[in-house]
């Protein structure tokens, strides 16, 4: 399991092995509420230094998950974070799809493209989740959904709200198919205001931190909205102006 985990900390190894890891003694606690399949844990003495991490400890021995025990030098080895609470676990990556909208009712959906900073990617799929979007979907040139820092991030978001991977053509064929309008979100846009109320069914993209939405996909985008902002701030964060479009766009 030691082993293991440090090889999760790449993505070919996530994606070959089909499994991630979670750290922390709040993600791992979410992880085991949760419906995914736990493979394993790894512990070390610091867990048993606080009455919540006997608990998790005890909550993990009562669902049969196998627990290692290393020693808090080698936990630490394995740990992203630099103070470590004494736990991780590794979990299989969720087999999701493109969800199907549901005739009546709004659809709202986040698609990230290029997004690559992990803290932003976690902060959008937990405030998606809070705010009910449906799916949060990463199109290639975003980090990996599974990175242990978009996990952290996530605050348990990432088990529960479904977010997956899906290709441009993927994208495209599912939109057309459930009539889901594209809406970039671009500094240079209509103020969002301007074009409520949305249709029924609206897929957000976000780009990335520096550069933006990409050509190809600004392309596909049926409109631009942007957030009106002060004239002497340049924009927004990612996650932040996701945050403020999604619960403008609440049906």
């Amino acid at each position: 399991m030691l082993t293991q985990a440090r090889d999760l900390r790449r993505r070919r190894a996530r994606e070959e092995q089909g499994v991630f890891v979670t750290e922390g003694v709040r993600a791992v606690e979410e992880l085991v509420a949760s419906s995914l399949v736990v493979r394993g844990a790894l512990v070390s003495p610091k867990l048993a230094g606080t009455p919540r991490g006997e608990a998790l400890r005890a909550q993990l021995d009562g669902r049969g998950i196998a627990v290692t025990e290393v020693s808090d030098r080698d936990f630490a080895s394995a740990a992203d974070t630099d103070a470590p609470q004494g736990v991780l676990a590794v979990a299989e990556i969720p087999v999701r799809t493109l969800p199907t909208p549901v005739a009546g009712r709004a659809f709202r959906a986040v698609v990230l493209d290029g997004v690559q900073d992990p803290g932003n990617v976690g902060t959008i799929v937990r405030t998606a989740a809070a705010l009910g979007a449906d799916a949060t979907v990463a199109l290639p040139g975003t980090v990996d959904l599974w990175n242990v820092k978009v996990v952290r991030g996530a605050m348990g978001a990432l088990f529960r709200h479904a977010a997956l991977h899906a290709t441009l053509d993927q994208l495209l064929a599912w939109a057309g198919a459930h009539d889901v309008a594209l809406w970039g979100a671009d500094g240079h846009g209509a103020p969002l205001a301007t074009a409520l109320p949305a249709p029924e069914r609206v897929a957000l993209v976000v780009g990335n931190e520096g550069a933006g939405l990409t050509a190809p996909v600004a392309a596909l985008c049926q409109r631009m909205v942007a957030i009106p902002i002060a004239g002497d701030i340049e924009s927004l964060n990612v996650a932040v102006a996701t945050g403020i479009l999604l619960h403008a766009l609440r049906a």
